[in-house]
């Protein structure tokens, strides 16, 4: 056998060190069970549930039935002829089609997205902050992930002959963690405060920027709001403060707010980074700033369909056209994916035909969402050894587990985290799969998991007495 060209030693180095929790230890034990549990092998409960992923759709929540329709006549156009489709869906997909090369989906698009669908975007972003909107600052993305992607790879250079660091809150989705692993920067932690319901110090973001500065160049603030998995949300006061600290430290802010839809509190509301920016006026109007939605999150659920966008503002103009050159090398977004944009930003109007039907599945999809919320929170606190932070927005709960030293002891023989001991004998006693905490990042010496409330409330209410059941189990075997 010839010696391969490509090995460990000389592979790209930096992607050795990556991690991302799919497929984690406890995620790839869940897979590997379920497939045996198919093949006959035998377990003490009926089914593995798997409550790891942010996938609405993947966990049982129903597509939206206008978004449906309007997808399946831009696939297959000879549909706009049938007459069990609203006018309105035929409309939107007239549009989109009528602004594709070819009428196609299968033909490639404008780089940073077809132009219709950047300015419906920019009138949902005006609607949304009551805020102008250049469509010139958008570009579509393959969800936001790939909008992430572009704008950390913009800013990943220092002058100083030092690494760019970003800032990350602890906890993470890990993407962000990933990505500055696969570029070669610097990750600058921040730990979000668990005691006062996970919400961001600026205290704690000058000490991590102060002492960070020893090792690297500070260039970028990442904010999830809501957020993931910690599920809080930033009010007015929180964003300013944050803003005020970027500006000081001459930080390019970059704005994950995919769970814009996803707040369950009364009285709490999101906020965009851009809104608060541009009303405090000089000089932080001016701040660099990059922020992302997603069609996969909200009420959408869309995950599949790799829809999203970014808005990015107050660019130098010279960095500004090497970025749309940039952008262009990735030719464009999946056709699907802007067609998805454009429904999620252009839905029915309360004068048209589909109007009511789709109210109806939206509300009743965030209402449930909502009681999900709260019925998680509430439970968790009612299990000893576990502590939740109220959940007010996203999707996840994250709560703490107080784990006994024997656990820790065993975990340390075994050459794992003791939240990954936890999450392993989770799954393998009961058969509840979740991505235990250190996958996300928590403060040295606590132990988390993440466990989403996507799936149905029956699901859920199976998953958490399987935990309850679960965490009386393990006490008592480990204390």
């Amino acid at each position: 056998m010839a010696t391969p060209i490509l090995s460990l030693d000389n592979m790209n180095q930096n992607l050795k060190g990556m991690e991302f929790p799919w497929p984690s230890l406890v995620v790839a034990a869940g897979n590997h069970l379920e497939k045996e549990q198919k093949m006959g092998k035998l377990f003490p409960f009926p089914n593995v549930i798997h409550s790891h992923a942010g996938d609405p759709q993947g966990m049982g929540q129903k597509p939206l039935t206008f978004f449906q329709q309007v997808m399946s006549l831009c696939i297959n156009p000879s549909l706009l002829d049938d007459e069990n489709f609203p006018p309105d869906a035929k409309q939107r997909a007239r549009i989109f089609l009528a602004n594709c090369k070819g009428h196609s989906l299968g033909a490639y698009t404008a780089s940073p997205g077809i132009d219709v669908v950047r300015k419906q975007v920019a009138k949902y972003i005006e609607k949304r902050d009551s805020k102008y909107c250049d469509y010139e600052n958008i570009f579509l993305s393959n969800g936001a992930t790939d909008g992430v992607r572009a704008v950390m790879n913009l800013v990943n250079h220092s002058t100083t002959g030092k690494l760019p660091g970003v800032m990350i809150p602890i906890p993470q989705y890990p993407l962000f963690s990933a990505l500055v692993q696969e570029y070669g920067m610097y990750q600058i932690d921040y730990f979000l405060d668990e005691e006062n319901d996970w919400a961001i110090d600026v205290k704690e973001l000058r000490r991590a920027v102060r002492e960070s500065r020893k090792h690297c160049d500070p260039r970028m603030l990442v904010v999830i709001n809501p957020g993931n998995p910690s599920g809080f949300v930033l009010s007015k006061k929180d964003i300013k403060d944050i803003i005020r600290f970027a500006y000081e430290e001459s930080l390019f802010i970059l704005a994950d707010e995919v769970y814009q839809f996803n707040v369950y509190e009364d009285g709490l509301h999101f906020y965009s980074f851009k809104k608060i920016l541009i009303e405090m006026g000089p000089p932080y109007n001016e701040l660099e700033l990059a922020s992302f939605m997603s069609a996969s999150k909200g009420f959408m659920g869309e995950c599949g369909s790799r829809g999203g966008f970014c808005e990015i503002i107050n660019l130098d103009p010279g960095v500004k056209k090497m970025f749309w050159k940039y952008i262009s090398s990735h030719l464009c977004s999946s056709t699907i994916g802007q067609a998805m944009t454009y429904c999620i930003t252009n839905p029915p109007h309360p004068n048209e035909p589909s109007y009511d039907k789709f109210m109806k599945e939206k509300t009743a999809i965030l209402q449930s969402l909502k009681e999900r919320a709260n019925y998680v929170t509430k439970t968790f606190n009612s299990i000893k050894g576990l502590e939740c932070k109220k959940v007010v927005g996203a999707m996840y709960a994250f709560p703490r587990i107080f784990i006994p030293q024997k656990v820790i002891e065993k975990a340390k023989k075994l050459g794992i985290e003791p939240d990954e001991l936890y999450g392993l004998e989770l799954l393998e006693t009961v058969g509840v799969c979740i991505i235990p905490g250190n996958q996300f990042g928590q403060r040295p010496g606590t132990y988390h998991f993440r466990m989403t409330f996507l799936p149905q409330i029956e699901d859920v209410k199976i998953i958490l007495q399987r935990i309850s059941k679960f965490q009386k189990i393990f006490m008592e075997k480990y204390q």
